[in-house]
């Protein structure tokens, strides 16, 4: 190697970037050398973890994921992608229970995101194909089971037992009898059997054909149902079952509750028709359902439907992108407008987020540059991510160049730049790059922008993309 030659400047941008290209190709184990060392530039970085954790899951090292993704929420909390990573895993796992609670916590967190929805959807789902649904589950009162559950814990008190309690047994004795019954259900009956089988140590001592020693399996088993206590008495506790069944009893809270999740699952899959019509080029077919359920939408109470004022900006949001691809740009600014409205009015941040968005790409296309602009750098403290603000900027500096500012056009386009180097994403630090050279050669500095235009050819040879390489060389 020749003394003068100059050695690539490693950084953790390039080693999420190559990484990240590995993955996707399905070359993991590369892929999780390029996140490591990323990791050792910075150490604990949230998003780097749960990318990790999700190479480690496609691996199928679920323990190594489940570290990673926990290793994300410990400066924060509230980072959804961690705690969809961990919801995620923890299902992979086989933990539906445990993944549901996280995929709650996401979606209360984030309800805009769908993944939340989907994760809770197919968690519940495991669930009930496991253990049976909740709903079927009568809650009855056994005089027999009692008498021998009473039977059982009188004489486990008056015997002198040679051996300890374990802690799952100290925690059951603490639980009353009818509060476990109402928990469990008609699983409560096989907990007092396996409990009874606790008193014959003959039995306890003995081993399986496979070497199993039949106390541990009998623990394994209480074990399983006391945590099938705590999980249904953390997600509904006993004070409100007490309520709902007083309720169920006068017959009105059954049929509302069912009334409302008929219109919820009403308007998800018109919402989801919406979205798929406008995807699919339907753009009229798209934005008349929306309209139809906008009407019925109103007509709704916020009881029946109680994030209406949300979903009705969503709709029209829906109305506008489907009259934007219709080129009915005045009418879409209207609806944009509407939906920014509902934003300010009801403190939506991400619909404001999503409203000043759309306004700018009308404007834009209106040729309104100016406009488009001042929109979008409102929207700029609202920005999430770095790779929102990759984009975001990058727009706004190619409005910059076309009322040729290219000073202002520049100093974006390096914005945007920094940006999709801390996210990682090469195909916006190609964007990025294309726009910088492109603001130089207005502004005359050639030999800086024939740099960029070789470093975005360098980007190009990545994604790769042909059509891409072949614009920058011309």
């Amino acid at each position: 190697m020749a003394d003068d030659e100059i050695l690539p400047v490693v950084t953790f941008g390039n080693l999420m970037t190559e990484g990240t290209a590995l993955s996707r190709r399905g070359q993991h184990d590369k892929a999780l050398g390029c996140f490591n060392d990323a990791l050792r530039l910075r150490v604990g970085d949230k998003r780097c973890l749960v990318t990790r954790s999700k190479c480690f899951l496609k691996l199928g090292d679920t323990e190594n994921s489940l570290k990673d993704a926990e290793a994300s929420l410990q400066t924060d909390k509230t980072y959804s992608e961690g705690l969809y990573q961990k919801a995620e895993t923890l299902y992979t796992m086989g933990d539906f229970e445990f993944a549901l609670v996280f995929y709650h916590r996401g979606r209360m967190l984030r309800p805009d995101v769908h993944k939340f929805q989907l994760g809770i959807n197919k968690a519940e789902e495991a669930i009930v194909n496991c253990i049976g649904s909740p709903s079927l589950v009568k809650l009855e009162s056994k005089e027999d089971l009692c008498f021998v559950s009473r039977q059982a814990e009188s004489k486990k008190e008056n015997q002198n037992q040679q051996t300890k309690p374990t802690k799952d047994q100290k925690q059951t004795k603490k639980k009353s009898a009818r509060t476990e019954r109402q928990l469990l259900g008609k699983l409560y009956a096989d907990k007092v059997y396996l409990e009874k089988l606790l008193e014959d140590e003959d039995l306890m001592q003995t081993n399986t054909r496979h070497g199993v020693k039949v106390l541990d399996l009998v623990l394994d088993g209480i074990s399983y149902l006391n945590n099938r206590r705590d999980f249904w008495q953390q997600q509904k506790p006993i004070y409100a079952r007490v309520y709902e069944r007083k309720c169920l009893q006068k017959g009105w809270l059954q049929d509302k509750k069912r009334k409302i999740a008929a219109i919820v699952r009403s308007i998800a899959k018109d919402m989801e028709d919406i979205e798929l019509l406008l995807a699919r080029g339907s753009a009229e077919e798209s934005c008349r359902k929306a309209e139809r359920l906008l009407k019925k939408m109103q007509e709704w109470t916020e009881e029946e439907v109680p994030n209406k004022y949300e979903l009705i900006g969503d709709l029209y949001s829906c109305i506008g992108n489907a009259q934007l691809a219709m080129g009915q740009m005045q009418a879409a600014l209207r609806s944009h407008g509407m939906d920014l409205d509902y934003a300010k009015r009801y403190a939506l941040p991400e619909a404001m987020s999503r409203a000043l968005d759309n306004m700018g790409h009308v404007y834009a296309r209106l040729g309104m540059f100016y406009q488009a602009i001042y929109t979008w750098e409102d929207k700029i403290p609202l920005a999430r991510s770095s790779l929102e603000k990759a984009w975001l900027f990058h727009e706004i500096g190619r409005c910059y160049l076309e009322v040729d500012n290219a000073e202002a056009a520049q100093e974006y386009g390096q914005r945007s730049l920094q940006s999709a180097d801390d996210e990682g994403d090469v195909e916006w630090q190609l964007h990025a790059t294309v726009l910088v050279a492109q603001a130089q050669v207005k502004m005359k500095d050639y030999r800086s922008a024939i740099m960029n235009f070789e470093r975005a050819l360098e980007k190009a040879k990545l994604l790769p993309s042909e059509a891409a390489q072949n614009g920058i060389i011309a």
